[in-house]
């Protein structure tokens, strides 16, 4: 037990880990993906019309309706 102590402190010690040492990075990563979740949200509110006759167009294509699988 004692050598796991002298290792761990040893680490500590010569390795410099620090608490905050990636705290910017993390703190960058949440921002970016933030700012990511609110763009895709936005996109999908303007183009709600758009997406709905994709989805739609899709899925008479999927089912093999009638005229469901015509090019726009």
């Amino acid at each position: 037990m004692q050598f796991l102590t002298f290792a761990f402190t040893w680490v500590l010690a010569h390795a410099r880990v620090r608490g905050e040492r990636g705290q910017d990075l993390i703190e960058y990563a949440m921002l970016s993906g933030l700012i990511a979740l609110a763009i895709l949200a936005v996109s999908v509110l303007v183009f709600r019309t758009a997406i709905e006759d994709m989805v739609t167009g899709i899925g008479g294509c999927i089912d093999f309706k009638p005229g469901g699988c015509a090019p726009f």
